[in-house]
C-alpha cells in the first residue's frame, strides 16, 4: 500500500526520535549516565528514521515471510549503518559508533550483536509499529498532516545544516577529537557542540556556528566601509581644498587687478600733479621774469 510523502516523513521523524530515545536509554543502562548520542541538536537520530523507511518501502512485500524479512532487515540495516558510518567518518573525520571490541564486526562499523536487534526491529516495524503509527497519522487529516510535516521539515533541515557546520568547523580545530580516529567520539562532539550553544545567544550562535566566516566577513565589511568612508572624506577634503584654492586664487587675481588699477590711477594722479606743478612753476618763473623785466625797464 502506498502512502503520501507527508506520511512517510512523519514516520521518519517518529522513528528517528524513537531511535534517539533508545540510544540515550542504552547509554544510561550501560554507563549509568545521560549522554546525547544524536548527530543533530534536536532529539533524533536520522539513521533510525532512514532504516525504518527503507524497511517499510523495501520489505513490506515480504510480510508473509517473517524469516526472510528478518534476514533482509539485518542486511538492509547493516548496509545502511556501514555506509552511514563510512560517509560520516570521511565527512567529519569522526566516528559516531565503534564496534571494534565486539565479536563478528566489520571494520568496527557493524557487528552481529547489533544486526540481530535490527532484524527484530524490522519485524516489529512491519507487523506492529507501522500499522499503529499509520492509523494514528491518518487521524490528523490531510491538511493538518501536510502543514505539520512542512513545519517539522523546515526545522529538521535547519538543524541538519547548523549541526553539520558546527561539527565540521569544530572538528577542524579540536585536537581532542582528532586523536580519537578509530574511537567513538559521539559524546565528545555532542558535549562540545552543546557547550558552544550554551555560550552563545540564540541568534549569534546559529549565525556564527552555521557560518563561521560570518564575523570575519562583517569585520572585513566594516573595515572596508571605514576605508571607503575615509577615502570619501579625503576626496571631499581634497575637493574642498581645491575649491578653497580656486577661490583664493580668484581673490588674489582680483586683488592683484585692483592693486594694479589703483597703482595705475595713483601713477596717473601723480603724473598729472607733477605736470600741473611743472606748469605752475613754469608760469611762476615766467611771471617773476616779467616782473623783473618791468622793474628794470622802469629804472631805465
Amino acid at each position: 500500500m502506498e502512502y503520501s510523502l507527508a506520511t512517510y516523513f512523519m514516520l521518519f521523524i517518529i522513528y528517528a526520535v524513537a531511535g534517539w530515545i533508545c540510544e540515550v536509554t542504552l547509554q544510561l543502562i550501560q554507563k549509568h549516565k545521560l549522554a546525547d548520542r544524536g548527530f543533530l541538536i534536536g532529539p533524533y537520530c536520522p539513521i533510525y528514521g532512514c532504516g525504518a523507511i527503507l524497511i517499510t518501502l523495501c520489505l513490506t512485500p515480504f510480510n508473509e515471510h517473517p524469516i526472510g524479512l528478518f534476514i533482509l532487515a539485518m542486511v538492509l540495516c547493516g548496509s545502511l549503518e556501514y555506509a552511514t558510518s563510512f560517509i560520516m567518518e570521511k565527512a567529519f573525520n569522526a566516528r559516531w559508533w565503534d564496534y571494534s571490541n565486539m565479536r563478528f564486526n566489520i571494520n568496527g562499523r557493524i557487528c552481529l550483536e547489533t544486526l540481530v536487534p535490527f532484524g527484530i526491529a524490522g519485524l516489529l516495524i512491519i507487523y506492529v509499529f507501522n500499522p499503529f503509527l499509520i492509523s494514528m497519522i491518518g487521524l490528523m487529516g490531510e491538511n493538518a498532516l501536510n502543514i505539520t510535516s512542512i513545519v517539522i521539515l523546515v526545522i529538521f533541515v535547519a538543524d541538519v545544516i547548523v549541526s553539520s557546520k558546527i561539527i565540521y568547523n569544530f572538528k577542524k580545530t579540536n585536537k581532542e577529537v582528532s586523536q580519537q580516529e578509530s574511537k567513538d567520539s559521539t559524546e565528545i562532539i555532542s558535549e562540545k557542540v552543546r557547550e558552544i550553544l550554551r555560550n552563545k545567544s540564540f541568534l549569534n550562535r546559529r549565525l556564527i556556528e552555521a557560518f563561521p566566516d560570518f564575523t570575519t566577513i562583517l569585520k572585513e565589511k566594516g573595515e572596508e566601509l571605514k576605508r571607503k568612508t575615509a577615502e570619501v572624506k579625503e576626496e571631499l577634503t581634497n575637493r574642498a581644498n581645491d575649491v578653497q584654492k580656486k577661490i583664493n586664487d580668484k581673490a588674489s587675481n582680483v586683488q592683484q587687478k585692483i592693486n594694479n588699477k589703483a597703482s595705475d590711477v595713483q601713477r596717473k594722479i601723480n603724473n598729472r600733479a607733477n605736470e600741473v606743478q611743472r606748469k605752475f612753476n613754469s608760469k611762476t618763473n615766467e611771471l617773476k621774469e616779467n616782473v623783473k623785466n618791468n622793474i628794470k625797464r622802469r629804472k631805465d
